[in-house]
């Protein structure tokens, strides 16, 4: 069985959002995995998945455990995302990048049979480009936009060089660009593997 979600970045407007189906089997680790790699983040940061009390449950973080957390987080890695995507529009907040508080709304859209011969994880639709890692959040990326629309801009020069020179090229930054086909998915065991070994 496949899961089919909307992955939807939250202050932005226009919306940038994905459609993913992964496994039915998948963890939360493996689901942050694919919704870092569909929208486009480059997983430099922590991230938890928020449910709000609901069916007499109290609020539930999952991601990674923390000592410095004042609350209990269930690593993400074990537990399964069917125990809490129960049904078609459950919804959940996954956070990622405390600092800049990147917010996705992330629903539940369907549970679907996988045809046979195809990969999961599987990116079908989705709009607009993931903004850059580090842009200081929804404020720091509206003033990044509306720095490179205008070309006379005072900070223009050192923006541009600023996307050029991070971890990953986004010069030219196209806040309008993305393209389902152009999608590659990690292998999340090797993405634990290594974000436990940093910690």
């Amino acid at each position: 069985m496949i899961h089919q979600y909307r992955v939807a970045l939250r202050d932005i407007s226009p919306t940038i959002w994905r459609r993913i189906q992964v496994p039915e089997k998948y963890s939360f680790w493996d689901l942050h995995v694919a919704i870092q790699d569909s929208m486009g983040w480059l997983d430099y940061h922590l991230h938890a998945f928020r449910f709000p009390e609901a069916d007499g449950k109290r609020p539930m973080e999952i991601g990674l455990p923390d000592e410095e957390a004042t609350h209990p987080i269930l690593p993400s890695w074990e537990v399964p995302i069917g125990d809490y995507f129960i049904r078609p529009g459950v919804a959940a907040l996954y956070e990622y990048d405390f600092g800049d508080g990147w917010r996705h709304d992330v629903v539940l859209e369907a549970v679907l049979l996988g045809e046979l011969k195809q990969k999961y994880p599987l990116c079908i639709a989705g709009e607009r480009a993931c903004p850059p890692e580090d842009c200081g959040g929804q404020p720091g990326y509206e003033h990044l936009l509306e720095v490179l629309r205008q070309p006379k801009h005072p900070e223009r020069t050192e923006m541009v060089e600023w996307l050029k020179g991070h971890a990953k090229n986004y010069h030219p930054f196209d806040p309008e660009h993305f393209e389902v086909g152009s999608v590659r998915f990690s292998n999340p065991k090797k993405r634990l593997t290594k974000a436990l070994a940093n910690r």
